[in-house]
């Protein structure tokens, strides 16, 4: 059986984490992390735009068989909720484009998956992402969530085959 690369992603407008792992079976393998930025002085249209080529090449280079993104919550802030509602749709479109399946989970979610505990801290996910992926090398919080969303993915396919649900 060969294994199933992941690519998970933690949108946003400034700096989407992304994180590429290998799962067979139980066993999970970090492959890549990292961000796709953009500069808060350029037009809406200009950052969708270098989000959309960042994920063109990192799905283009890795080839993810599924992907695993997080779910926008509501913020008090309309305009900012917008904002990255947009952000989060481009890696999505691109990803379908690709015929690359998407699966989307709550920040809760991941956290419980990945920590046990859906309230944890970004500290908390970024050392469980570190434990459970010892190979990992990420600077920012942004990929580690990223990798969290991989893993939380990861963990529900698995549960998934296991009882057929």
């Amino acid at each position: 059986m060969s294994p199933m690369r992941i690519l998970g992603v933690d949108p946003a407008l400034g700096t989407t984490g992304w994180g590429v792992i290998d799962q067979q079976g139980s066993k999970l393998s970090f492959v890549v992390g990292g961000v796709v930025r953009t500069d808060s002085k350029m037009s809406m249209a200009e950052r969708l735009k270098v989000i959309h080529e960042g994920f063109s090449e990192i799905i283009e280079t890795y080839k993810p068989d599924v992907m695993a993104i997080e779910e926008v919550y509501v913020n008090n802030n309309a305009r900012t909720s917008l904002k990255l509602g947009q952000a989060r749709g481009v890696p999505i479109v691109v990803a379908s484009l690709a015929r690359v399946e998407v699966f989307e989970y709550t920040p809760l979610q991941i956290k419980k998956a990945t920590v046990g505990y859906g309230r944890a801290e970004k500290d908390q996910v970024q050392h469980m992402v570190k434990t459970l992926l010892p190979t990992a090398t990420f600077t920012t919080h942004d990929t580690a969530d990223a990798l969290a969303a991989a893993i939380c993915h990861a963990h529900s396919s698995a549960m998934q085959q296991r009882y057929g649900t």
